[in-house]
């Protein structure tokens, strides 16, 4: 997932011959292969041992996770979402930034609240205003409802409801997660279920001791819905005709669509994750609030019927949550050169990164 978040940049500074990617997984090393299944070959892994050994000019994270580099490397954060849990870790942090050579903020209200927090300096030059990158693909024209549908061998013509929970002992996933799916399916609609890659392994405790995925997989498969495989929310988006979350960064990223979210209210979650009060506020200004099965799939009716709903409010908190959408990817790049003290190629300059989408 955390991969997915930085793709688009990677995948564009992967065409310049001068530089060398490698990749490496400080928390689960054992399983490198595998969380970096979806960069394209060839690919250098090495583990954290080998990372701290090495000599790198920039080290690329959407996690406040890192290995031990090298004096000099310098350090490039990008964040993976914007739903505002961990608020001491991800929006006010309890702790100084200042390690960090760039910070690739999402919107503006991060950037206060890092500043407020005094995790950095009001001046600060590693903040930059970037946006989110892998969501331009959802404005930009390159996904379509049908395009999305016929790949994953749904029939465009039927109504689907992507089901898209956060990662938590707490989330409607382990509360009613089961008993949605099989309410949903059985009022005609079709599932897309785009779990957190770690709902799928039982060994976190933020997974309840459950594999999801094994759980939600025969319920999907009975009334011909779909589990998400790829890590990348993005790609299931556009098509959905309505998102069901609790409360998960994809439930402000769909916002980008202008269609209805619904969101289940589950006072617990909010509390246990220590969610961003305002954060609480705009989800819940963008979206249907329901709090049990019943109530959610006859929401998602009411949504598809009145899917204009709520419009004005969708695009109010887009605007307040991300910087630019559709242009993150370019200016995430050019900084990157920045980082690299490399002088942006002529094809970059031309828009490398249309072509990179082509």
């Amino acid at each position: 997932m955390n991969y997915a978040t930085l793709a688009p940049v990677v995948e564009c500074l992967q065409r310049d011959s001068r530089i060398d990617f490698f990749f490496t997984a400080s928390e689960d090393p054992g399983r490198a292969s595998a969380i970096y299944s979806e960069v394209p070959r060839p690919i250098q892994i090495v583990s954290p041992i080998a990372a701290s050994l090495g000599r790198f000019d920039a080290y690329l994270a959407a996690d406040f996770l890192w290995v031990t580099l090298p004096r000099g490397t310098r350090r490039v954060q990008t964040f993976h979402g914007v739903a505002g849990k961990y608020r001491d870790i991800y929006d006010s942090p309890s702790q100084s930034m200042r390690g960090w050579d760039r910070l690739y903020f999402i919107n503006t209200h991060r950037l206060q609240h890092f500043i407020m927090s005094g995790a950095i300096d009001e001046n600060s030059s590693a903040a930059c205003l970037i946006g989110m990158p892998k969501l331009d693909c959802l404005v930009d024209g390159s996904l379509t409802r049908e395009s999305v549908l016929t790949s994953l061998g749904i029939d465009p013509s039927r109504k689907t409801v992507l089901y898209a929970p956060t990662w938590s002992p707490y989330s409607s996933l382990s509360d009613m997660g089961e008993e949605l799916v099989e309410n949903l399916g059985a009022a005609g609609y079709v599932v897309i279920a785009k779990l957190h890659d770690r709902s799928r392994e039982s060994r976190y405790i933020n997974s309840g001791g459950t594999d999801w995925g094994a759980r939600l997989e025969p319920i999907l498969r009975k009334y011909g819905g779909v589990l998400a495989s790829a890590s990348d929310c993005s790609k299931y988006l556009p098509g959905a005709d309505v998102l069901i979350t609790d409360h998960s960064s994809v439930g402000f990223e769909y916002l980008l669509l202008d269609r209805p979210v619904i969101r289940i209210e589950l006072p617990k979650l909010i509390a246990k994750t220590n969610i961003e009060p305002r954060y609480v506020e705009l989800l819940a200004e963008a979206s249907i609030t329901t709090r049990n099965v019943k109530d959610t799939v006859a929401a998602v009716e009411r949504s598809i019927a009145e899917s204009h709903l709520k419009s004005n409010s969708r695009r109010a908190v887009v605007q307040e949550m991300f910087y630019k959408p559709g242009t993150a990817t370019e200016r995430a790049v050019s900084n990157m050169y920045d980082v690299l003290e490399l002088d942006v190629p002529e094809r970059a300059q031309q828009g490398l990164v249309d072509n990179f989408r082509q």
